[in-house]
């Protein structure tokens, strides 16, 4: 019974520490950002007058509507596609097992160990020969092939677990591949839709290295991207630059917020799976 206590307290203990340390830095940029404009702020330290307006002039200097829009659209161009193609291939993988899935699957495992930095130059050409340059597509494009390993992976650990039971059901009574995929195997992988989902979200949103090789146009790229040129014009600012920062990362940290639970739900049932 000690032990278990001590267990629990160590426990607590950690996840308080791991708490700070993750808080910390949003705290020190959010009190930064309430300190006049051009100051030098030394540590944490929250400002005898808060300079709220910080946010709003952030808000129009680094135009955040048109990049509200920018990344809009490459979200939406990214993830449902992601999303689609990774749960079909996830159920062929997982659930079909296709002829020659084995060394296909392989081919996406290996997918995964290629760092974007490693492929740059040669898709900076490939987009550049395809026209694609300075345009939201040549972020769109590279973005849902290099999201097709994880999404694979990530949907085939749910389909390899559904039993096969529910298919042999559904072929009793008729159902075809696709009916069987569409209404059997799709309404139970909804968690795992879900969090996918949100963790291609995430990272389309916070996209940063793509979008500022393949576009030179700060307009046209990802939130993220658009940092760059914002840090370049304010970059001695200290406090305009940490309320963009902010502004930026807002939409993100609101939809994990949202989501938090199907995500959590869906990692739960994959470790249970497990």
């Amino acid at each position: 019974m000690i032990v278990r206590q001590r267990e629990t307290i160590t426990a607590k203990v950690l996840l308080i520490l791991l708490m700070l340390i993750t808080v910390l830095p949003f705290v020190s940029l959010f009190v930064t950002a309430l300190h006049p404009s051009g100051t030098y702020p030394q540590g944490i330290s929250w400002p005898s007058q808060p300079q709220w307006s910080n946010f709003a002039d952030a808000f129009t200097a680094a135009n955040m509507l048109q990049l509200l829009k920018s990344s809009s659209l490459i979200v939406l161009g990214v993830v449902p596609a992601s999303v689609v193609f990774g749960t079909m291939a996830g159920f062929a993988f997982g659930h079909l097992r296709v002829k020659g899935h084995r060394w296909l699957f392989l081919l996406f495992v290996l997918g995964l160990t290629l760092p974007f930095e490693g492929i740059l130059t040669p898709l900076y050409f490939q987009v550049r020969d395809m026209g694609l340059l300075n345009t939201r597509w040549a972020i769109i494009l590279p973005l849902i092939g290099l999201f097709m390993p994880f999404a694979v992976l990530w949907m085939r650990a749910h389909f390899v677990n559904v039993p096969e039971e529910l298919s042999e059901a559904a072929r009793v009574d008729g159902a075809s591949t696709w009916q069987l995929f569409w209404h059997v195997h799709v309404p139970i992988a909804r968690p795992a839709l879900s969090s996918l989902g949100i963790l291609l979200f995430l990272w389309t949103w916070n996209q940063f290295l793509l979008a500022i090789v393949l576009v030179d146009d700060p307009g046209k790229r990802t939130m993220a991207g658009a940092l760059g040129s914002f840090q370049g014009q304010f970059g001695t600012n200290i406090p305009l630059l940490c309320a963009g920062s902010l502004l930026i990362m807002a939409p993100t940290l609101i939809v994990f917020l949202i989501f938090q639970r199907q995500f959590v739900t869906a990692l739960l049932a994959g470790s249970v799976k497990g």
